[in-house]
């Protein structure tokens, strides 16, 4: 087995579109399938297949390559730094997210990913949370965009579609290959933590332009991530302060907040599936009393996984953040968020906050607490996301 370099596509079977092209008119039993059923299987052809690639990576990387890649990295400072060398390089960490203050200019930006992609030990996401508005990373470089409720408030989908063709442009540009958004919370209250950054009011008017941002960035070559599982909109804490207790029925929760969610997920069209589902940092004491969402067990995996039905990249939300940080160590937080289903982990900022993480993720392999299968089919999912988008190198059976 040889392995190719980025620019090398994959040659994965064709069976769905040469199906297509044999339907004829006749006697069926069933209708023939519709193009976009037949794009449907496509797709989850070419899935099955970056599974299969990903797991020929699995079988050749030592446990401690594996566990750098359920990390998305932080740093401090406003550069390139040795220590976020040793996270990426001498840690295996699997991404990196980015502020604004280390994007001041375009070609400090640019050199900055460069560096970083050619020093790390495997092809790295580079992030941001890119919504617009007041939530936004290269403004420095490009300036100020408006945010989801004013794009909906114009009334035009075409204007969500058009703020994602131009935020996944700008940051492919600058060499990011994910978005953090779109955010996705239908708003049941006027919150803190959500102010300006929901899609209108409704289920329908999120999924309406959402959706169309959600399409555009992934459309052009970027991963997208809805957030925040499974829905802050009815918050009246700022989650980075503490943790929203959201009291409310089960019923509103799967009629409200769940749809866009289910939708996204549960959707025929392809480029409709989220690359990562960020979870998030609140009490629904109907769905789980005990567990905020992103360690919960019943949320992430019973919900998320098996009952709506997704499979992609599960990411947490940033585990410093004071709802979870009040009670749990952040080596703590790690490894009772994989134990609920996470597969990669924000919150980690510098080299000493990765080693204490591993070094926690080993312990509770050892004690049973988290299994290695666990572990394995987190970074299957993770590299076939990679491989998907065209960040890692395809191999070619000898």
């Amino acid at each position: 087995m040889t392995f190719l370099g980025k620019g090398d596509a994959p040659l994965l079977p064709r069976q769905a579109s040469q199906l297509q092209e044999k339907l004829l008119p006749g006697p069926f039993i069933a209708n023939p399938l519709t193009p976009a059923q037949v794009e449907a299987l496509r797709h989850r052809e070419s899935a099955m297949n970056e599974q299969a690639l990903a797991r020929l990576y699995l079988a050749h990387m030592t446990l401690d390559q594996k566990l750098g890649q359920l990390f998305m990295v932080q740093y401090y400072g406003t550069t390139y730094s040795a220590d976020l060398e040793t996270m990426i390089h001498d840690l295996y960490a699997g991404g990196v997210i980015m502020y604004a203050a280390q994007m001041r200019t375009f070609q400090q930006t640019r050199s900055d990913i460069q560096r970083m992609q050619a020093r790390a030990w495997m092809p790295l996401f580079i992030s941001a949370d890119e919504e617009g508005g007041f939530v936004e990373r290269i403004n420095n470089i490009y300036g100020h965009r408006p945010g989801a409720l004013e794009t909906y408030q114009t009334g035009k989908v075409s204007n969500a579609a058009a703020l994602g063709h131009s935020i996944a442009r700008d940051l492919k540009a600058l060499g990011l290959n994910t978005d953090l958004a779109p955010d996705v919370d239908v708003p049941v209250v006027n919150g803190p933590d959500q102010y300006l950054r929901t899609w209108g009011y409704t289920p329908q008017s999120v999924i309406d332009y959402g959706g169309a941002y959600l399409r555009a960035v992934q459309g052009d070559g970027v991963i997208a991530c809805l957030k925040h599982f499974p829905g802050l909109g009815a918050a009246r804490t700022d989650a980075h302060t503490g943790l929203p207790i959201i009291e409310r029925t089960r019923a509103q929760i799967y009629s409200t907040e769940l749809v866009p969610f289910k939708h996204f997920i549960q959707s025929s069209q392809p480029l409709d599936h989220p690359g990562m589902i960020m979870t998030t940092d609140l009490l629904m004491p109907a769905l789980d009393p005990v567990w905020p969402a992103e360690l919960s067990p019943t949320i992430v995996t019973g919900i998320l996984r098996h009952e709506l039905g997704y499979d992609g990249v599960v990411i947490t939300d940033a585990l410093y953040m004071e709802g979870i940080a009040k009670k749990w160590s952040l080596p703590e937080a790690v490894v009772l968020a994989l134990a609920a289903g996470n597969d990669m982990i924000l919150g980690v900022r510098s080299s000493y906050d990765l080693r204490s993480a591993v070094a926690a993720i080993k312990q509770a392999l050892a004690s049973g607490q988290l299994s290695l299968q666990a572990i394995d089919a987190s970074v299957t999912r993770i590299v076939a996301l990679k491989i998907h988008y065209h960040l890692w190198p395809v191999p070619r059976l000898a």
